[in-house]
């Protein structure tokens, strides 16, 4: 009887595997240490990585490039912008990791140029969400503005565009996982990324494109082993959101060990005309760099370096 039992707990959990897809795995990242944190993060370099791009746009696929700018700054939490003398306004100073997201691709004739900025405290235990966050969008029809401020008790969202439709709104949205705040959780600690079912505000590079308005939307979220070789063979874990509505699915390919670097992406939905495609991001090259100091005509050598011209 005992045996019977044991054989029937076994084919259920067969079973089980089998109808909720590939077993979560056991990924915990490596303990903090905060000395090889801070050389890294507040070694006075911000992280730069170039991606070759595949953007889904008009029912067609095109190429274009996307950097990620990750480096931790001193940021206002009162005035929710970057401090200009953090000395003298320790009470109000908070460490933030930002990441600066540039998109830049051809449509036909005319350009797209995308950036966003998340800010994200590095004490994720005692700010458990993301400070600011604001994208822009430039084209030649014209161009639009996002801005999600933390409030007390909700996001304050405002946004502006040349479109009639969606015009220059307000509105608050309840406090939430936003996914723009999801590369930046995935440098500070992955393994306290959402898995499951979640409540999430989409990313505001996919509600422009899709001409959705940012809402509070259900999602399940995985963290499984990368099977992908295009992202890496070894040691790259792969998140996954699956959002129900409307339909999108975002993949972002990272590695397992600090520093965590974002090897890839990809982001499948149904744009203008209804067609479904995959957009594509490739890592190209990384380096570490106080870019701010660079702007000389002799500088744009780095661009160089990362494959950017």
């Amino acid at each position: 009887m005992k045996l019977v039992k044991n054989y029937l707990m076994l084919m259920l959990g067969i079973l089980l595997i089998n109808c909720q897809g590939k077993a979560q795995p056991d990924f915990s990242a490596e303990p903090l240490q905060p000395q090889k944190f801070n050389n890294y993060w507040f070694a006075g370099k911000a992280e730069l990585t170039s991606y070759h791009l595949t953007q889904s746009r008009y029912g067609k696929l095109h190429e274009g490039n996307a950097v990620l700018i990750f480096v931790t700054e001193d940021f206002s939490r009162g005035k929710q912008v970057k401090l200009d003398d953090p000395i003298k306004n320790r009470k109000d100073a908070i460490k933030v990791m930002k990441l600066n997201f540039t998109k830049k691709f051809n449509t036909g004739i005319y350009p797209y140029s995308m950036m966003s900025s998340c800010f994200t405290p590095v004490d994720r235990e005692n700010n458990p969400h993301s400070i600011k966050l604001t994208t822009s969008s430039q084209e030649w029809c014209g161009h639009t503005f996002t801005q999600v401020n933390l409030g007390e008790n909700n996001y304050e969202v405002s946004g502006y565009s040349y479109f009639e439709s969606e015009g220059d709104k307000q509105k608050k949205l309840a406090k939430t996982v936003l996914e723009d705040e999801l590369w930046n959780l995935i440098r500070l600690s992955p393994d306290q990324l959402p898995v499951g079912k979640v409540k999430i505000i989409p990313g505001t590079f996919s509600a422009r494109l899709m001409h959705n308005p940012l809402e509070n939307t259900e999602a399940i979220a995985s963290l499984t082993e990368n099977q992908n070789p295009t992202f890496g063979k070894e040691g790259i874990m792969e998140y996954k959101i699956d959002y129900k509505g409307p339909k999108r699915t975002l993949k972002i390919y990272f590695e397992s060990s600090f520093p965590y670097g974002i090897t890839g992406w990809e982001e499948t939905y149904k744009g203008i005309g209804g067609k479904q495609l995959t957009s594509q991001a490739i890592k190209n090259k990384s380096i570490l760099l106080d870019y701010w100091t660079k702007n000389k005509p002799g500088d744009t050598s780095y661009r160089q370096e990362l494959g950017l011209e």
